[in-house]
């Protein structure tokens, strides 16, 4: 008999309670339990950073987190960045500024960012590409990412800035 494990956790503000199998993986449960498939499943030794999510606010690799880890956490996955139907500054900036191609490493990218820019306000582009090392994307050179990242980190400046 498999050995199960209940869990109480959040994801995206929401609260879930399930009851899953010790060895099961965050990225599973994330995909296939609670259908939230922006986190990808690419190389599944954490290299990547396609499957990064956000934990308590900082980063973790879902292909390698036993699921048993996030019991009483909090996740963010890219479906819990829009707000009230708008997109969140970094997601719109890697819009604005071409960020994206095939958007398979845009997720974890995505979330990367937020969490250097909680960190670090006013990163230099040496800084975003030293945070996004961990995240790997086929299909750019990584220029119009670290732009992206820079102009989000303007916004939101401006915007903390206004309040």
């Amino acid at each position: 008999m498999i050995e199960r494990r209940p869990l109480h956790f959040w994801v995206n503000g929401e609260e879930y309670r399930l009851e899953i199998p010790i060895y099961r993986l965050l990225i599973d449960v994330l995909r296939d339990d609670l259908h939230l498939t922006g986190t990808k499943r690419s190389c599944d030794i954490g290299v990547c950073g396609s499957c990064t999510v956000l934990m308590d606010g900082k980063s973790v690799s879902a292909c390698l987190m036993l699921a048993a880890r996030i019991d009483g956490r909090r996740l963010l996955t890219i479906e819990g960045l829009q707000k009230d139907g708008r997109l969140h500054p970094v997601q719109q900036a890697f819009l604005n500024n071409w960020g994206l191609q095939c958007g398979y490493c845009t997720p974890g990218m995505v979330l990367t960012a937020v969490e250097l820019l909680e960190i670090n306000p006013d990163p230099t582009p040496e800084d975003v590409r030293e945070e996004l090392m961990g995240n790997l994307c086929r299909c750019t050179g990584y220029k119009k990412i670290v732009e992206s990242v820079i102009a989000a980190a303007k916004q939101l400046r401006e915007v903390r800035s206004e309040k």
